[in-house]
């Protein structure tokens, strides 16, 4: 039997290329408006918000180079381009997978790292360093995405037909080390680092509100940093919880006979993978009225003409709240004064998980 083509039914080939397509054209435009928002306030942006940018770039970034493949495919009832575009598809999800989860887990561990001195006025993550850590991020995902080309594990088709991905069945003899170190450095390590460090930080924040007795700023500072972690553990949870499935699907036939699972049942946990690009756009709507109040003006400002732009974010009543917030200010001083530096501090656009 062809390796390629499909083991679904032509209904539900049909059915995933209309999902694939919506999630395609929900990632495209969620994360294509978080980096217009970046791009238009890209001055005033503080250096870790950089990490929240590229997060969106790995998720744009699959969306575009893989998903038109593999609709186009469903609707062909068989992968197209045999074995060339199969190893470029699975290099390219493994590529920016590798690089979204080690975007996270620096993500958490600058939130870690911010919370642990908020009273204090010094810049925590310079704009070099922002840089040199985005960096990484991607140097670390194309190591591991290049390993199956020399050798060290493989490309390969899903059992289903229509999707490719790391060869799990192929890699039961000769790759076990691989499979081995890329679930404890790609999913299980990270998920670790995540949770111990968003863990660490609500410990602090209570700990922080039981130690201070300024009534007039625990409250702002409070509510702030709690909405901050929201969104972080939100969009950690997203990515994370979307690939787990997954992963232990992998995992199992890595090590239980190939026809274990069904073709319809291994296709449900990566079209749950796939869908891990849409998220973060819809957490960032949901939680910041700044986000959510310029994205309905860019849509309003594009339906009645053909030029799209942004209000000021420093203008906005409630800019979107950021990541590592500064409260450097002192705390004495008229609740007015308390108001407009917190404002300040979070004239953010982008909220930096």
């Amino acid at each position: 039997m062809d390796m390629y083509s499909s083991k679904l039914s032509p209904a539900v080939d049909y059915v995933v290329g209309v999902f694939l397509l919506l999630i395609a054209i929900l990632s495209i435009v969620g994360n294509l408006m978080v980096l217009v928002m970046a791009y238009k306030r890209s001055n005033h942006m503080k250096p870790p918000e950089l990490l929240s940018v590229n997060l969106a770039v790995t998720d744009m970034g699959a969306a575009v180079t893989m998903y038109p493949l593999a609709v186009a495919s469903a609707w062909n009832h068989h992968w197209i381009g045999g074995d060339i575009t199969c190893v470029y598809y699975g290099l390219m999800g493994f590529f920016f997978g590798a690089a979204s989860i080690m975007t996270l887990t620096i993500m958490a561990i600058v939130r870690f790292i911010v919370s642990l001195t908020l009273q204090s006025p010094k810049e925590k993550i310079s704009k070099r360093n922002a840089k040199i850590l985005v960096a990484t991020t991607w140097l670390y995902a194309l190591l591991w995405a290049l390993f199956p080309l020399i050798g060290w594990g493989k490309y390969g088709p899903e059992s289903f037909g229509l999707s490719c991905t790391l060869a799990w069945r192929d890699m039961k003899e000769h790759s076990q080390s691989f499979v081995i170190t890329i679930f404890l450095m790609n999913l299980i390590l990270p998920a670790i680092i995540i949770i111990s460090c968003y863990s660490a930080i609500a410990v602090k924040l209570y700990i922080t509100y039981k130690s201070m007795d300024d009534s007039n700023r625990i409250p702002n500072m409070i509510k702030m940093q709690r909405r901050l972690m929201v969104i972080a553990v939100l969009i950690s949870i997203g990515f994370v919880g979307c690939w787990a499935p997954y992963g232990i699907i992998s995992l199992w036939s890595v090590y239980r006979p190939s026809d274990s699972i069904p073709p319809e049942v291994s296709m449900l946990p990566c079209l749950f993978a796939k869908s891990s690009t849409v998220y973060n756009p819809f957490i960032y709507y949901i939680f910041s009225k700044a986000f959510k109040q310029e994205v309905n003006q860019l849509g309003r400002l594009c339906g009645r003409s053909n030029i799209c732009c942004t209000s000021d974010a420093r203008n906005s009543p409630e800019n979107t709240i950021y990541l590592v917030c500064d409260m450097n200010k002192s705390k004495s001083g008229a609740e007015e004064q308390t108001i407009e530096n917190n404002r300040e501090n979070e004239t953010q656009l982008i909220p930096n998980q």
